[in-house]
């Protein structure tokens, strides 16, 4: 019997650990030398014995034991040691035993590398082409949906590299939720790309690791030693990390709300990935009010026919973490913005994720329950649940 059972689970969030090849297998020979090498100590225990698996993939007596767990694989070994990590024929064997029906596959690493905005431009793009190309050799499996990486900075290249993308099979794209080259990302300028998202009707996706992780460092001087990262590295979130993790993601949407860019585009679908949801009603409500207010003075906000709040509700979906009320956090808000996530290979998922969710679930309707595991990643996608 698989984990999950019942109804449709849709994933909208796991991983694929890179191997140390990952991206210069499939880059481009003019970029492959210049790529930086993964830093696999800043992963901490998440990496620890990636070494075994760089030459010859896991022992097949190993690979065996965790098959055997069944449906308790979710609680199994996490980062490199669990099932499917790296492997496309595990992932395979995984999702038989996990259950979901589909399932994001983003990168873990790969990011800190190729969305800094002061990477060269041809590092940063030539590196995403590798990286989707890896991807897509990865998610060979229909449930598997893909999510290729792309730099924004450049429009008419992004449009390319999209296109391209969605030619490998990738389903969903992860963009850097920072500034553009400097601008907005509601400028004018970005408009032809937001287009042409919707023409090949794929999501583009906020995930943590899309842009700065960590508050600067004079905010851990407190006089006292600076711990390790809750991973045993040092480039994860610490306590007062996590407590600004939304804020850029935050400013993004609000920015592609108030720039007009979902207005324009109502088309157009957006996730925000593994940064939580508690701050959500909130940021729905202050939108709502910041616009209202200064539509007196901003013609582009006058001009709105929905509001803020619904522009969001039709066309962003979020993952909670699973420690967050996720019960009240709809109650305070709409139950067609949230999704279920699992994180597979990462612990930040938990060993039981549906039965944390479904606990902070009760007391919800049938409507809402179908909506969270089901039909609110359906509508992403714009997919038949």
């Amino acid at each position: 019997m698989a984990y999950a059972t019942g109804r449709i689970f849709f994933d909208a969030d796991s991983h694929i650990m890179e191997l140390p090849d990952f991206l210069t297998a499939n880059a481009d020979r003019d970029v492959a030398d210049q790529l930086p090498p993964f830093n696999f100590e800043a992963a901490g225990v998440l990496a620890q014995h990636v070494s075994q698996y760089v030459n010859d993939g896991r022992p097949e007596h190993e690979a065996q034991k965790l098959r055997d767990l069944g449906d308790g694989l979710i609680s199994g070994p996490k980062g490199y040691d669990a099932l499917g990590a790296f492997d496309a024929s595990e992932r395979t064997d995984a999702l038989d035993r996990l259950g979901f029906t589909k399932q994001f596959v983003f990168s873990s690493l790969s990011t800190s590398m190729l969305f800094d905005a002061d990477v060269a431009p041809d590092i940063a793009y030539g590196g995403c082409r590798a990286h989707n190309r890896s991807m897509a050799e990865f998610c060979v499996d229909e449930r598997l949906v893909g999510v290729g990486l792309l730099p924004i900075d450049d429009v008419e290249r992004s449009i390319t590299d999209l296109d391209y993308a969605v030619s490998l099979g990738l389903e969903a794209i992860w963009i850097p939720h920072r500034l553009a080259n400097g601008h907005s990302p509601g400028h004018t300028d970005l408009d032809p790309l937001w287009a042409r998202f919707v023409e090949h009707q794929v999501p583009f996706l906020l995930h943590v690791g899309g842009a700065a992780l960590k508050v600067e460092p004079g905010w851990l001087n407190n006089g006292r030693p600076i711990p390790k990262d809750w991973l045993g590295g040092g480039e994860n979130i610490r306590s007062k990390d996590m407590m600004g993790l939304h804020h850029l993601p935050e400013q993004f949407l609000s920015t592609l709300v108030l720039d007009g860019v979902l207005e324009r585009f109502p088309e157009l679908r957006g996730g925000v990935i593994e940064l939580g949801a508690g701050w959500v009603p909130s940021m729905l409500d202050r939108l709502d009010l910041v616009a209202g207010i200064w539509s007196r003075s901003e013609p582009l906000l006058k001009d709105l026919q929905r509001t803020p709040s619904q522009q969001i509700i039709d066309q962003v979906r979020f993952t909670p973490f699973v420690f967050e009320d996720v019960g009240a956090i709809i109650n305070a808000s709409d139950p067609r913005l949230y999704m279920f996530s699992s994180d597979y290979p990462h612990p930040e998922g938990g060993r039981d994720p549906l039965g944390r969710f479904g606990r902070s679930l009760e007391g919800q309707s049938a409507e809402t329950l179908d909506r969270f595991y089901t039909q609110n990643f359906a509508d992403l996608m714009g997919m038949s649940a």
